[in-house]
């Protein structure tokens, strides 16, 4: 790739990012001018440079000297000049600066925060907003967090549960399938395997909860995603005691599988029954949407 394309993408990367952070699309491409000048400018060079109109530039270059992302160096007869501050320097303040909001809010907002007389079931679309909906309910985690979830479509939960283990948080996590490098206490689920699981349910359900308190329940076919997320404890609690049982199973057919335990579970009427009507039931569920 030419040298002048990449700075050109590297410079609207840049200016979203500086966008992102907080600064005016006038003070973004002000200071990226100033950044690339390497020198004093005057406002007039600056506009020239940023395609910021002269009208404003000043009034921008002077926001850009309040924030301190600029500074005033020297003057040119009666023109100002300016300098932008490194961006080394400039990075660390914006992230001193996120932190600082962060942590206020995390102060502030629960003081203003209403007892709800009213809980929320909020539909999901995609499996962007799954993911992002998972996301957060393991970052509200405080106490407990189950998890059941499948290896295809939780790689970017990952970091999220680390976070959450190393905020000492109880992770039980049962898997449907291998190779998902998870903290906590991770089960296997192989009583049934996924592939039995998937054809039974028609799809790959993912179940998240936080505390009892709160959950995000995701589905994934070949063609679609879809979920829910819900902070009615009605709702967390099923889906929480669904995670326990799941493990509290998978254990038992662990400790009793020399009994006989296979035999059984693949010809057991009762359970075939049971099994028989969940797959009715999500077939009749699919027809109907």
């Amino acid at each position: 790739m030419p040298p002048a394309i990449v700075t050109s993408m590297s410079t609207d990367r840049a200016l979203e990012l500086l966008r992102e952070a907080g600064l005016s699309g006038y003070e973004a491409k002000a200071y990226i001018a100033l950044l690339g000048g390497g020198e004093p400018m005057t406002g007039y060079e600056v506009a020239k440079a940023s395609g910021v109109p002269r009208s404003t530039v000043y009034e921008t270059l002077g926001k850009l000297v309040t924030r301190g992302a600029a500074f005033e160096v020297s003057r040119k007869g009666d023109n100002v000049s300016y300098v932008a501050l490194p961006s080394s320097a400039l990075v660390s303040r914006l992230r001193r600066q996120s932190h600082d909001t962060i942590s206020g809010l995390e102060n502030v907002l629960p003081t203003i925060n209403a007892l709800r007389s009213a809980r929320v079931v909020q539909h999901l679309s995609g499996q962007g907003a799954v993911t992002t909906r998972m996301i957060d309910v393991i970052e509200s985690a405080r106490r407990t967090l189950c998890l059941s979830i499948w290896p295809q479509d939780s790689q970017s939960l990952v970091g999220a549960v680390r976070d959450a283990v190393a905020r000492r948080v109880d992770v039980f996590t049962i898997v449907y399938g291998d190779g998902l490098p998870l903290p906590g206490r991770v089960y296997v689920h192989s009583y049934s395997s996924p592939e039995a699981v998937f054809a039974r349910l028609g799809c790959r359900l993912s179940m998240c909860v936080a505390d009892h308190d709160q959950a995000a329940i995701g589905g994934v076919t070949e063609s679609a995603a879809w979920g829910i997320w819900s902070d009615d404890r009605a709702v967390a609690l099923l889906a929480a005691e669904h995670v326990r049982h799941d493990i509290a199973l998978q254990l038992t057919c662990e400790r009793l599988t020399a009994a006989g335990l296979e035999d059984f579970w693949a010809t057991d009427p009762h359970l075939e029954a049971l099994r028989d009507a969940s797959a009715a039931a999500m077939a009749a569920t699919v027809h109907d949407q």
